[in-house]
């Protein structure tokens, strides 16, 4: 344990107080400079699973994990690892965490998750913690930071946990999307042999430094920036991808421009399926003034309470403003256009488009590959052909 001797200090540097680290391992920060210490873990952080979790915690990793005072807040850079074992009688597919360090502050609780993988019963895995958090800095007992289990997915597409960050949809969706690039490779091999899988190979890894915007999005009412402010507004009409497998397609959409942000887009859909659905996501692509196309992700366009019965129509992303940019400059935007990237039926289960429907759109140009593909293609890069093979036989 360190202490602060303010006298010491005031000759030193003139700071009223230096860094204390207390017994239960709260930060408490000077207020005329910021400091940095090394947290520790037995004391800063609780890792919470269930009692009937079918994870269990074997070991943990505070890495460079830290914390500094900035004014009234303290920043928690947390470098963690995390090795879990799957104590459970099916394979684990995906793993979400939630980690807090204080409920309702801004910045002061995110997740990571672990999607894509294969882990079978008994055995371990580990899941790397990468992540930023911000706490006021006041004294209250107990740990800094709380890792708890939000939700594990499992081969069948089960999933275990509060799901308070509706992690069963997001693990569901990449699970999906796995099971559809695993097949896809699997069926080049059989249909074109080992060259006919290099060559799908070679061209994924050729799409994994596709340009992709960075996008802010806020609710109700307009973001702030001189450079929006200073451009006149305009109402420009979304172009649409018409995907012939996707279970809702957008009739039509518009939204205020303003340089780099688009304000109030409304987005029509119709869900043409038998089934009800109670989430859609919308992919965007944004050409800006020189012509340029990127993709801008995936934007969550329903809210979860949402639930549009079969056959009919409903409008998305109202009260919104989005900022486009890329490595930290505005994208001013020239043109939209918008497709469906995901679907989530009333019934639990997910449409995502097919490999098919890619291919043979202007989407296979410009989105990056998924992280499954990302994962067999550092396979082929790290140990060949063989070894890819070998892992697209385990399914």
């Amino acid at each position: 344990m360190s202490t602060c001797n303010s006298s010491r200090a005031k000759k030193r540097s003139g700071l009223d107080s230096l860094l204390r680290i207390g017994a239960t391992g709260l930060v408490l920060a000077c207020a005329l400079a910021a400091q940095e210490t090394a947290l520790d873990q037995a004391s800063s952080v609780k890792i919470d699973l269930p009692a009937d979790s079918p994870l269990t915690l074997l070991s943990s990793s505070m890495g460079e994990s830290r914390a500094t005072s900035r004014g009234g807040a303290l920043v928690l850079d947390l470098h963690m690892g995390l090795t879990l074992r799957n104590g459970g009688t099916r394979h684990v597919r995906g793993v979400t965490l939630l980690i807090t360090a204080q409920e309702f502050a801004p910045g002061g609780k995110g997740s990571v998750a672990r999607p894509s993988i294969d882990v079978p019963p008994g055995q371990t895995f580990t899941v790397p913690v990468d992540i930023r958090l911000v706490r006021p800095v006041q004294q209250t007992a107990g740990p800094l930071v709380r890792v708890q289990l939000d939700g594990v997915l499992f081969d069948d597409l089960s999933f275990f946990g509060p799901n308070k960050l509706n992690s069963q949809r997001a693990l569901t969706f990449w699970e999906t999307e796995a099971q559809r690039d695993r097949a896809y490779y699997k069926q080049a091999l059989q249909a074109r042999g080992e060259r006919g899988l290099r060559e799908e190979m070679l061209a994924s890894m050729g799409r994994n430094d596709r340009p992709q915007l960075d996008v802010s999005l806020s609710r109700n009412g307009r973001s702030t920036g001189a450079a929006a402010a200073a451009i006149p507004d305009h109402v420009a009409q979304f172009a649409f991808l018409n995907l012939p497998g996707a279970p809702v397609q957008p009739v039509e959409g518009w939204a205020a421009i303003s340089g780099n942000e688009a304000r109030s887009p409304q987005i029509e859909i119709v869900n043409q399926s038998g089934k009800p659905v109670r989430y859609v996501e919308i992919g965007w692509l944004v050409r800006d003034k020189q012509g340029h196309e990127y993709l801008a992700g995936s934007v969550p366009a329903s809210e979860s309470a949402m639930v549009l019965p079969a056959g009919q129509h409903a409008k998305l992303l109202q009260d919104t403003a989005l900022k486009f940019s890329r490595t930290g400059r505005p994208v001013e935007i020239e043109g939209m256009t918008g497709f469906v990237s995901q679907v989530e039926f009333a019934d639990g289960h997910v449409w995502v488009p097919s490999r098919q429907e890619i291919n043979s759109s202007p989407l296979l140009r410009i989105m990056a590959p998924s992280p499954e593909e990302q994962r067999l293609a550092d396979i082929y890069a790290k140990k060949g052909l063989a070894a890819l093979i070998a892992e697209l036989n385990r399914y």
